[in-house]
């Protein structure tokens, strides 16, 4: 994502809420974004394995993205969102405190993370910083975060 080869670069961007901090993910790696509805919990799966919901006839995994990332925890409240992706054939929801906009970026507002940074295990996951008026974006290759993980949410989850 970070890219700063053309003068008009431009990143369309899902931006989305975990607590206070605003992270954004690629729109090409969305599928769709749902409300929370009814989560069946699977004995057994991963910690940050919520459980699965069925979309629309597939049974579909949803990971807590706060609880995958380290964060603190939250009660869901009605912002909450799955946010459907598509990893390796696999379709996977994770689940976000909040979906607030769409946003373009320009190459130029796209930073890569610090050098004291980039050799910690997040840096992995995250792509860059995205600067915006009064604010910054922590741009997350969510693909990557979840597809560390598939072979074990897939005998976990739904063995």
């Amino acid at each position: 994502m970070v890219d700063n080869g053309g003068i008009n670069n431009e990143t369309q961007l899902v931006v989305f809420r975990l607590g206070t901090e605003e992270f954004g993910v690629d729109i090409s790696q969305v599928r769709e974004i749902i409300r929370v509805g009814d989560i069946t919990r699977i004995p057994g799966s991963p910690a940050y394995v919520d459980g699965v919901i069925n979309l629309r006839g597939q049974v579909t995994t949803v990971v807590n993205l706060r609880n995958r990332l380290g964060l603190d925890g939250k009660a869901m409240d009605g912002n909450a969102r799955i946010m459907i992706l598509e990893v390796d054939k696999n379709v996977v929801g994770v689940i976000v405190d909040s979906v607030t906009e769409v946003k373009n970026l320009s190459a130029a507002q796209i930073e890569g993370l610090p050098d004291a940074l980039s050799t910690t295990v997040s840096s992995q996951y995250i792509q860059g910083v995205g600067k915006l008026e009064g604010r910054l974006l922590i741009l997350v290759d969510l693909k990557q975060v979840i597809k560390d993980d598939i072979g074990q949410i897939a005998k976990g989850a739904l063995a």
